[in-house]
């Protein structure tokens, strides 16, 4: 959404909505706004759901065989609001709540972490962005990081998250993308506030909570070149540590690899469709299918 004909960057948002034949529902809600000249700006996300998903409980050395179905009712809200400080940097508080309910399964028993829980945190947000393009950057950097103060359901603990990212211009109009995050927890965190490998933004190629610690970093590079027409192709892999302590505990890390291919949809505002499919370790894939990057 270009709103102002001047050096701001497009703002972008998206909603969801999922309805099946068993009353299960996924409302959410996704922005990025910049206002006129960039002197604010504000990003979150809102989220209802009455969904099943799997859980396999906490580490890296969890077995498939572990794998629980179980049906909650989910609330999730995000807000960050920043104001301008220098060109591209931006300063304000974060907020966040969310809410598990209704949690039911055949089996809870192994899983006691896995019950109706709640956390609420508030903190400081610090953004940098000279990204081209939001959605299909080609050149800038993006430094995000975050200190949050949590009070949830086991506790109070604190929250870092340093989300750094680069993208380098290459010969023939490709792109190398790459991207370095470190998410750390304090003891006290709630099941779905740990640090997660897998889904379309943490580590593709893995089942979004199929790994689950207190601790994650991760080094992701993605190479992506234009091929004739509105076509493009790109190649992506990298490196996640999750852990409870130290990167150097055993069998921390996990590989991810894959490629994709891109549709130029929207010439004006160079927005792709992109479609990618990621594998990682025991056999573990995913098929993406989105407007924009991952990153």
């Amino acid at each position: 959404m270009d709103f102002y004909k001047d050096s701001t960057r497009v703002s972008n948002a998206k909603a969801e909505v999922n309805y099946t034949w068993n009353k299960q529902l996924i409302l959410e809600g996704e922005w990025n706004y910049f206002t006129r000249a960039e002197k604010w700006y504000t990003d979150g996300l809102i989220h209802y759901s009455r969904y099943p998903d799997r859980y396999y409980g906490i580490g890296v050395h969890t077995a498939d065989s572990n794998e629980l179905l179980f049906e909650s009712r989910r609330s999730k809200l995000e807000v960050s609001a920043l104001r301008s400080i220098h060109k591209h940097w931006f300063i304000g508080p974060n907020f966040r709540y969310i809410n598990y309910g209704n949690i039911s399964a055949d089996e809870l028993i192994p899983f006691r972490e896995l019950k109706d829980a709640s956390m609420f945190s508030v903190g400081l947000d610090l953004y940098q962005d000279s990204r081209n393009n939001l959605l299909n950057p080609k050149e800038g950097t993006y430094l995000r990081s975050k200190i949050l103060y949590c009070n949830g359901s086991n506790g109070r603990y604190q929250q870092f998250l340093l989300d750094a990212r680069a993208y380098l211009k290459l010969p023939a109009q490709a792109v190398l993308a790459n991207r370095m995050l470190h998410r750390f927890n304090g003891s006290a965190v709630p099941y779905f506030d740990m640090s997660v490998a897998g889904g379309d933004d943490f580590v593709r190629g893995y089942f979004y909570g199929r790994f689950r610690d207190l601790n994650l970093s991760t080094l992701q590079s993605e190479a992506r070149i234009p091929l004739f027409w509105r076509l493009g192709l790109t190649v992506f892999g990298g490196y996640s540590y999750l852990f409870k302590h130290s990167l150097t505990e055993q069998n921390a890390a996990k590989w991810n690899a894959g490629g994709g291919i891109r549709i130029l949809m929207d010439k004006e505002q160079d927005v792709n469709l992109r479609l990618d499919y990621a594998g990682g370790e025991n056999g573990q894939s995913g098929f993406y299918i989105a407007f924009g990057e991952s990153f």
